[in-house]
């Protein structure tokens, strides 16, 4: 069955995750120590409709955002998947033949050998990832970029948590647009998780959680 195009909705994308049982809500407690009301991980979805539905999510967000030219990088481990579906939907979608590339983990000596799988990193090349938590996995996508004389284009996401950082008052995608000049494209936003919470009868009693959530870890809005 071939799926529709999808135009970019968060409330679609976010009904899909919470059916699919990657967003759930209860008491999560982070690796940050704080203790979430709600929990997100695209690792969880784990069926090739659930990836292939995911990767058109984000082809239509990619295809609205980025007009110009470019290729996509997935830092392994979750970025792998993603990539891949992405630049299949991308293709079946929107006409638009990108080549991806993904990195090990550790570099391979033997064989193709190197840190980099797919195709060569060359001209803009868009990172793809779940959620940015703290920054590292760019900041380790962009050393590899440009190492290889590619440009880093842009960050998109699943997920932008609109959370402060441990050791900042700014949310961690804030961080990485001004540290790296790069912009970074979410399918969905938490104010709008919340937003979506409000209006659905049966999930409406989760509001009062994420709104004191929010109260005290939200991020201010710029860096």
């Amino acid at each position: 069955m071939v799926l529709a195009a999808m135009t970019h909705s968060e409330t679609d994308f976010l009904k899909f995750a919470i059916d699919s049982e990657v967003l759930r809500f209860g008491e999560f407690t982070l690796k940050s120590g704080r203790v979430s009301p709600y929990f997100f991980d695209a690792g969880l979805f784990n069926t090739g409709r659930q990836i292939a539905t995911l990767g058109h999510f984000y082809a239509a967000l990619l295809a609205e955002r980025e007009p110009e030219p470019f290729m996509l990088y997935g830092p392994a481990y979750k970025g792998i998947p993603l990539a891949t579906a992405t630049a299949a939907a991308l293709s079946e979608q929107h006409n638009r033949d990108v080549a991806f590339a993904f990195n090990r983990k550790e570099a391979k000596d033997h064989g193709e050998g190197g840190e980099v799988i797919g195709a060569p990193l060359r001209g803009r090349v868009v990172i793809i990832d779940d959620v940015i938590t703290a920054g590292l996995s760019v900041e380790e996508s962009v050393r590899i970029i440009r190492a290889a004389g590619a440009e880093p284009a842009a960050v998109a996401i699943a997920l932008d948590r609109e959370e402060k950082m441990t050791t900042s008052e700014h949310s961690a995608v804030a961080e990485v647009e001004t540290q790296f000049d790069l912009p970074v494209h979410a399918i969905a936003h938490f104010s709008t998780l919340v937003s979506y919470l409000g209006n659905e009868s049966n999930l409406a009693r989760y509001v009062p959680a994420m709104t004191a959530y929010r109260s005290q870890y939200g991020a201010k809005t710029s860096c």
